[in-house]
């Protein structure tokens, strides 16, 4: 009885006083107010449509769009000459080219060098290819592209190639430093100024950039600066709708919240590929996949600021704004007053927030965000890693890309069902442990030529396995931060995702240049390291969402290591109940 006690709110002449143990979500006065404005209505279902999934589909093609216009299809010099002679292609290059090793260590013809002489009075190959050829040089007359799969890419058509093959690199990694800045900046702002102003902030400023980008590409500093634009408010453009969709959701509809983005996160990476494989121009391509994030604007109507951050700010007549908003679309009626607002919050007065440093106020807050921190790394990275790495692969770049996406929506649904029914906590641990023991065979195999297929199918393994991990990360890291930091608790960790995701494009390009095995090396390693430290963050599921700095610190307080969750115990009230006790709570 005593324990029942202090993990439940005491009602006090109509008022709810949180006690200082960890509160269950029957606790939660919150999900009162939203039962009368309606938790699971006609205005969430448009919300989560519209500006969950819809804007995760279409911000995602703008996000990853910039990936596949930068492919680098097989290149090699041109030379002169072959106009004048019968040669195929392959004996002109025969004749023309030296040999280098690529990252498999198998010979193939060089990228980037040609043999130093003239050859366009070359008639007899078998003449030419048995005398002492000539030293090499670096291309003198630009370079030839294979046009199997794209007519032209961004670096195709401005020659970043060899001398300048680090440019594709390095517009990577100003997008991931750029998502770092904009992550901080405005993951601070969503809980200091709202929800809805960084969202119409992030819309704006990543469709924007992405735009003007197309535009200068002849420009490779200004590219970066546009490229950078765009990053700049891709991580918000996702966070700050879904935390509002959760914010005004019942706990029970947290994961298929979660659902919907990375539903609709997939769709757009899907048809993405599939759209340039149709296409096959970079041009074109990037603007049929940036603009739909732009159109978005004009659905504004929908938009509201979430009535939960609003009461955490003490703002209860916007917050009721926002409540009847919601009530009028779902066929409710919402009568509260300002003043049995108030009312229904006293003794939970605003706790002093300091940014980024409150997330690291307690032992157990402190613990808890280095955790996932660290889990948003290992995440990153590898998604980051395999999505590069596939394109750059042998074969159809299209379905290699198509096949790491395509995995996600499968993923999605089996990281829903473990974690509605065993914890999110089991879930990351095993999705991160068997991707550990998947990179084991993908090194043995991935230098052999004959066992591409085999290692594609592993790599989508990865990634699918990668996909669990994200979904249920996500929603671990929506459920563990307090309202009054949530924004700025997801930004950290896409702060730190994104500093150590700079690393992905160079793990890529050690794998296309150096040896192919050197990303699973790390990554195998990572998601090892990650399997261990997500086993030690706080089961989330069937927990109430914190509201304060103080909720946080005790989250997780009485959970177990060897355990599974379990589900709340049914309720018994009927509704003439509930209405008698809602009726008391907001009596004056």
């Amino acid at each position: 009885m005593k324990d029942t006690q202090q993990n439940q709110g005491v009602h006090h002449n109509g008022v709810y006083e949180m006690t200082k143990e960890e509160p269950s979500e029957t606790d939660d006065p919150f999900q009162d107010l939203m039962e009368k404005a309606g938790n699971h209505g006609r205005f969430q279902l448009i919300y989560n449509i519209i500006f969950v999934m819809g804007l995760a589909g279409a911000g995602a093609m703008t996000y990853m769009n910039i990936i596949l216009a930068l492919n680098i299809p097989d290149h090699w010099c041109t030379v002169p000459g072959r106009e004048n002679t019968n040669y195929t292609l392959e004996e002109w290059r025969n004749l023309t080219l030296p040999l280098e090793k690529d990252n498999r260590g198998l010979e193939k013809f060089s990228s980037c060098e040609m043999y130093n002489t003239s050859f366009t009075n070359i008639m007899d190959g078998n003449l030419w290819n048995n005398a002492t050829k000539p030293n090499v040089s670096v291309c003198q007359h630009g370079w030839s592209y294979d046009q199997t799969w794209y007519e032209s890419t961004i670096p195709t058509q401005e020659n970043w190639v060899c001398s300048k093959d680090l440019f594709v690199t390095n517009v990577f990694v100003v997008g991931r430093v750029t998502e770092v800045v904009g992550a901080f900046v405005l993951g601070q702002m969503g809980d200091i100024f709202g929800r809805r102003p960084v969202y119409y902030i992030s819309v704006a400023f990543c469709s924007l950039g992405r735009m003007l980008s197309i535009w200068t590409t002849s420009s490779y500093t200004w590219f970066l600066i546009f490229t950078g634009f765009a990053g700049l408010t891709v991580n918000s453009l996702f966070q700050s709708p879904q935390i509002v969709g959760m914010e005004i959701s019942r706990e029970k509809d947290r994961s298929a919240i979660a659902f919907y983005q990375s539903f609709g996160w997939s769709i757009g990476t899907t048809v993405m590929p599939l759209l340039f494989w149709w296409l096959r121009d970079w041009e074109s391509f990037m603007w049929y996949t940036s603009i739909p994030t732009a159109l978005v604007l004009l659905f504004s109507k929908y938009v509201i600021e979430s009535p939960r951050w609003l009461i955490s700010k003490r703002r209860f007549a916007d917050a009721i704004v926002q409540f009847k908003k919601i009530a009028k679309i779902n066929g409710h009626q919402f009568d509260v007053t300002e003043k049995e607002l108030a009312g229904l919050y006293k003794g939970m007065d605003a706790e002093p927030v300091y940014g980024i440093a409150s997330l690291f106020n307690g032992w157990r807050l402190a613990r808890n965000t280095t955790i996932m921190g660290f889990s948003w790394c290992v995440v990153a990275v590898s998604y980051f890693t395999l999505v590069l790495f596939s394109s750059r692969m042998g074969g159809n770049p299209f379905l290699n890309f198509l096949m790491q996406s395509i995995v996600e929506v499968p993923a999605y649904l089996i990281g829903k069902y473990l974690g509605d029914n065993f914890g999110r906590r089991f879930t990351n641990c095993i999705s991160f442990l068997v991707s550990f023991l998947t990179c084991i065979p993908v090194i043995y195999l991935i230098t052999d030529k004959s066992h591409e297929d085999t290692v594609m199918y592993l790599a989508s393994f990865i990634k699918f396995l990668n996909a669990v991990t994200f979904f249920t990360a996500s929603l671990q890291c929506m459920e563990i931060y307090p309202t009054c930091m949530r924004q700025t608790g997801i930004a950290l960790g896409t702060i730190l995702a994104n500093a150590i995701g700079v690393l992905a494009p160079y793990l890529v390009y050690l794998g296309t240049t150096v040896d192919i095995r050197s990303p699973y090396y790390i990554l195998g390693t990572l998601f090892l390291i990650g399997a261990i430290g997500a086993s030690f963050l706080p089961e989330t599921l069937h927990k109430k969402l914190p509201d304060t700095l103080e909720e946080a610190r005790l989250f997780g307080r009485h959970d177990k290591y060897w355990s599974l969750p379990k589900p709340p115990p049914k309720e018994n009230t009927s509704n003439a109940d509930k209405e008698k006790l809602n009726q008391e709570k907001y009596a004056p």
